[in-house]
């Protein structure tokens, strides 16, 4: 009944993407000139994200040929292991090609409908505010729906092909078969968002620096040679990369949550079996309770609704909150029904926490990148004494917005702890940080639609300024391009909080994954082991360096587009006479070919990094006679997991927040603060928001998906490091 229930929900969340698609696209689609425009962003993006997704393919055929080479030819076959040495190769690769392959459709259809909706949303604009709103929304929710309907479903069609098949005949050793569906959907989603996030911020650097620094001319000018890049980026970092990168938050979750509720299992099966409760249902409750918050982030995209005098970002408040307060009763449900009534309730509010975990991650990226508050007037007014102290205190900022996150995480994650281990059974402390994680990831449809939203009016209004639209009309999508920024600020908060508890937890199914391959495990990394101080060294210098290669690849790339732009006025002086049109597809050309190029290389050091590790120190341990006191891969691999996730969590949290201010900054001062557009100040704000640029919209978000491909990577293969 479980299975059939979460499947049957996961297609009707289908069916309303589908719903919410046909209801966007039979919109007005404006004027010619509107249409002209949005052809070209539309042509940009799909070109791109064929040859992305081109390239991605071919790593991800090379690296599932790897795995199953390495589990079916090089790994000794253990007696422990869920199947035989040919079932795990098969099924671990067969789910890692899924994951990939879904990974690449999630992020495909939200992008595909973004593309659509931003000339529908620029259309609604000549009407009223709500009919912008709508298709911006409703076309960004196809999205949300999408990927946490198909996330549902792969995990769950997985589970009950391997169950039907009788690969093995412990069910709770089913999840360690599907962990590769996590690490494909990772695998993907890191150059999905890399990819997306270099090709984007290129465009947007150089359309910043030339346009609006040197020339002096707006934002989306249509005598910008770098515009259409730069509104082909919105969709294929924020639209595509965010797509890819939630989808595997919550397929690597749901799998991690899975794997700790077969541990509950094993060590409570007497008091479950005395309470007429089921293994099925024990080890399916975090997919029923996710299904569920498909139902309420239906009802929360269906009440928003908005007219011109009323704030938008109220509008999106009110959906939220909606989505939030039945996430929870579904959490009710699910723990009543699932985990009995003698237990369930301290788990209950474990789902509470973590829903309440997510309003406090909106909460605080709102404080920390909204222009009302004080850290982004700080940074606007420091911009009055020029560049330099404007990234002084940008940094400051960035720096300072990591202490109340930590803060809000600290006190899920024990706070859920001590209600699981005082819940009634045994070992149960775990278990409840992923219930906490499972409830964080309760509203992520709604939210996903919150963050495809910002995308689709940044290019709403710039078709609306390219056609030469009224003021009147640009005043409404500007008010929503401001409400998009917010929106895609707190979105990314919420990715990090989403990702720092998800880690938790895929840390926790490390440890579980390992004691069920070696019960001589004692589940402990001791830090005081020199080899596992080493790991985790490399895991902290990881982040570091994989930050580093990501935002100089962004440097790279604006380069020869702030170059390209420069080189087009300076050839044709009829561009800023507005007599001649500049030569847009130059621009989207070098930005395509530089994001695919510049993505590889920090994507493969992710990915290689914890293998050679684990493998290197497996070598060590056996070759120095497994000692007492030494470690072997495994554990060292787990000390670069533990400290690559701490670090990556800050240092998103700092290029997220940071980058987000100073890109608010600047809109402050366009409000006519300290002397508005074209100021000095102004000026130094647009030079801080370029610095930040890379910082939220690339290194940043990319971060997200790295933190979690480390914990997938390592599920995959901690068994060849034993």
């Amino acid at each position: 009944m479980e299975l059939n229930l979460i499947l049957g929900i996961s297609v009707i969340g289908l069916l309303f993407a589908f719903y919410l698609m046909r209801d966007v696209l039979k919109r007005d689609t404006g004027t010619p000139q509107m249409r002209e425009i949005s052809d070209a962003i539309k042509a940009g993006a799909e070109a791109f994200l064929r040859r992305q997704n081109r390239t991605i393919l071919y790593l991800a055929t090379a690296l599932a040929a790897l795995i199953y080479i390495l589990y079916a030819f090089v790994r000794a076959h253990n007696e422990h292991d869920p199947a035989s040495a040919s079932d795990l190769a098969l099924w671990t690769t067969l789910s890692f090609v899924l994951g990939a392959a879904c990974s690449v459709a999630a992020g495909y259809m939200g992008m595909w409908v973004a593309i659509r909706a931003n000339i529908r949303t620029a259309a609604g604009a000549t009407k009223d505010l709500n009919s912008a709103l709508q298709p911006a929304l409703r076309g960004g929710a196809v999205s949300g729906f999408f990927v946490v309907a198909m996330s549902l479903l792969g995990v769950a069609g997985l589970f009950s092909v391997v169950k039907f098949m009788g690969v093995t005949s412990d069910v709770t050793k089913i999840p360690l078969l599907i962990v590769g569906y996590g690490f494909g959907a990772s695998f993907v989603a890191l150059f999905a968002q890399l990819g997306g996030g270099i090709y984007t911020k290129a465009a947007d650097v150089g359309a910043d620096l030339v346009g609006k620094v040197e020339a002096g001319i707006p934002e989306d000018d249509p005598r910008n040679p770098a515009v259409i890049a730069d509104l082909v980026g919105d969709n294929v970092g924020d639209c595509a990369g965010r797509g890819a990168d939630l989808f595997e938050s919550t397929a690597a979750e749901n799998i991690g949550a899975m794997i700790l509720a077969a541990a509950l299992y094993r060590a409570n099966a007497a008091v479950f079996e005395s309470q007429s409760l089921t293994l099925i249902g024990v080890l399916l409750f975090p997919l029923v309770a996710r299904a569920f918050g498909i139902l309420a982030s239906i009802v929360g995209i269906l009440v928003v609704k908005t007219n011109d005098k009323e704030d938008p970002m109220n509008a999106l408040n009110r959906g939220y909150y909606v989505t939030s307060a039945l996430a929870m009763v579904g959490f009710y449900v699910a723990s009543r029904w699932l985990l009995g009534p003698e237990y369930y309730f301290n788990f209950f509010l474990c789902g509470i926490i973590g829903v309440v975990t997510s309003i406090a991650f909106v909460l605080i990226t709102q404080y920390y990148t909204e222009y009302k508050y004080r850290p982004v007037r700080s940074i606007a007014e420091a911009s009055q004494t020029g560049p330099a102290t404007n990234i002084i205190a940008g940094i400051a900022i960035g720096m300072e917005s990591t202490g109340y996150p930590v803060l809000v995480i600290a006190t899920a994650i024990i706070s859920a702890y001590f209600l699981g281990l005082h819940s009634g059974l045994a070992h149960a402390g775990l278990f409840g940080t992923a219930v906490a994680t499972m409830g964080m990831l309760g509203t992520a449809a709604y939210i996903l639609a919150m963050d495809t939203f910002g995308p689709i009016t940044d290019n709403a209004g710039g078709i609306v300024e390219m056609s030469q639209q009224p003021d009147a009309i640009r005043e409404r999508t500007d008010r929503l391009d401001s409400v998009g920024n917010t929106t895609k600020a707190l979105t990314k908060g919420y990715a990090v909080g989403s990702a720092a508890l998800a880690a938790f937890l895929l840390f926790s199914a490390y440890i579980d994954e390992i004691k069920i391959y070696m019960p001589t495990f004692e589940g402990v990394i001791n830090l005081n082991k020199p080899e596992v101080f080493v790991g985790a060294m490399f895991g902290a210098v990881l982040v570091f360096l994989f930050s580093s290669m990501a935002i100089k690849a962004v440097g790279r790339a604006a380069y020869s587009i702030i170059n390209n732009v420069r080189d087009q006025f300076k050839a044709n002086p009829g561009i800023m006479l507005g007599t001649s049109k500049p030569d847009y597809g130059q621009c989207v050309d070098i930005a395509t070919k530089a994001a695919l190029k510049e993505m590889v290389m920090p994507g493969l050091l992710v990915v290689g990094m914890p293998i050679v590790v684990g493998l290197v120190f497996k070598w060590l341990f056996y070759a120095t006679g497994q000692p007492a006191t030494g470690a072997s891969g495994a554990e060292v691999v787990g000390g670069l997991l533990m400290v690559g996730t701490i670090v990556g969590i800050l240092m998103a949290l700092f290029l997220n927040n940071g980058g987000g201010a100073w890109d608010n900054a600047k809109k402050y001062i366009e409000t006519g603060a300290f002397g508005g557009k074209r100021s000095d100040p102004h000026k130094a704000a647009v030079v801080g928001d370029t610095v930040g640029d890379p910082f939220k919209d690339t290194a940043g978000p990319s971060l997200h998906v790295l933190i979690k491909l480390l914990s997938t990577i390592t599920l995959v293969l901690a068994p060849l490091f034993l």
